[in-house]
């Protein structure tokens, strides 16, 4: 029995009656100058959250050859940084693993909030781990345009596949980019890729022109919808349709199933008038449900197929080359967008010219063109 110590609060003339709940009688000594059970003579600097410990390129590199998850979250995020000096080790980290990468299938997936996305992402993905596949899931969304955060990829909402060994899940903020496609993707999935994850699921939501974005940058695209959704919703979706390799409609499982298989039923007929997304490959709609196995694995046969069909009519790898290119381009637009606007006589300049555009005493295109000839 512990020593008892009369506390300060408590009356000269009270008795150690803790019991009934009004005070603690007494106070029992801790551990004398230490903390948690530390010993007291415990060196701060080992009591301190130790900070992460800086790593060299070699690191980067070894760590995701070797599927080590801590070290690539580390290096998406060194690749996502606009740091000139985490550009310069993502660049040439990049340059090492390229050999690595472009081994895997990659699928884009989209689809209007409430179509069950997330649901049907994280049931698929168990389903591929159990059959012995690594899969990286990314999702790719409109940034908030308050702080930049992601709005989708939130781990929470996929409690069973977070906890898959086999399985990743990286949220990537878009930066408020045209479309919400985030600017470093295509980086994170060579980086998916060389850690040896060989499916790569890409989770937009659609919202605008970040369907053909992510159409650009994926090897099979597919849209998930929903019966009975209303005529506007449908009509948003007509331009994705058109350069989709699937239509799922979801949630087709209970009182929905019947619905379902009319709907695409329906989307079947309308895609006989619509050219193929994928040269050699006839886009189908069909009905699935994160719940039930057999539509899951009906989904992943389509995707297989195309893999074969694709890769045997060479439409697969000419689809990757035009991908590079077309990367490359974007690169150069931002690059040389970048190096305009961190121009010092531009910055000088520009506060200027944008007031009087403002108070509509520079036309725009006079604007431009004195801007241009500073340059």
């Amino acid at each position: 029995m512990p020593h008892k110590i009369k506390p300060d609060w408590q009356p000269d003339d009270a008795q150690d009656d803790h019991h009934h709940g009004r005070y603690a009688g007494f106070v029992a000594p801790g551990v004398e100058g230490g903390h948690d059970g530390m010993p007291g003579d415990m060196p701060a600097r080992k009591r301190s959250l130790k900070k992460r410990r800086k790593l060299s390129l070699d690191d980067y590199e070894q760590g995701i050859l070797n599927a080590d998850k801590t070290i690539l979250s580390r290096a998406i995020t060194l690749v996502e940084s606009n740091l000139p000096e985490h550009e310069e080790i993502a660049q040439a980290l990049l340059q090492r693993i390229l050999p690595q990468s472009g081994k895997s299938i990659r699928v884009g997936i989209t689809g209007v909030p409430g179509v069950g996305k997330s649901t049907l992402i994280e049931s698929l993905g168990c389903m591929l781990c159990a059959k012995g596949h690594r899969v990286a899931i990314l999702a790719v969304d409109p940034s908030s345009t308050v702080h930049g955060g992601s709005i989708l990829g939130d781990k929470t909402r996929m409690e069973n596949l977070v906890r898959e060994p086999n399985a990743y899940i990286r949220p990537s903020p878009s930066s408020g980019s045209l479309g919400g496609v985030g600017r470093k993707s295509r980086e994170t999935m060579l980086l998916c890729e060389a850690s040896g994850y060989d499916i790569i699921l890409v989770e937009t939501v659609g919202v605008g022109q970040n369907e053909v974005s992510v159409r650009s940058m994926v090897d099979f695209f597919f849209l998930v919808m929903l019966a009975g959704a209303g005529d506007e919703l449908q009509g948003m979706k007509k331009g994705v349709i058109e350069i989709a390799d699937l239509l799922a409609v979801n949630k087709a499982d209970g009182d929905n199933l019947q619905p379902a298989r009319l709907a695409a039923s329906e989307y079947g007929r309308v895609l006989e008038f619509l050219q193929p997304a994928t040269p050699g490959w006839k886009t189908c709609a069909v009905t699935c449900s994160a719940f039930e196995r057999p539509t899951l694995e009906s989904l992943w046969e389509i995707i297989e197929e195309f893999s074969a069909v694709t890769q045997d009519s060479g439409a697969f790898a000419d689809r990757r080359k035009r991908q590079s290119i077309e990367w490359m381009h974007a690169m150069i637009e931002e690059e040389l967008r970048n190096r305009f606007l961190r121009s010092e006589r531009i910055q000088a300049l520009l506060p200027e010219i944008e007031a009087q555009v403002a108070s509509n005493t520079l036309p725009v295109t006079t604007a431009v063109n004195q801007i241009m000839h500073a340059l």
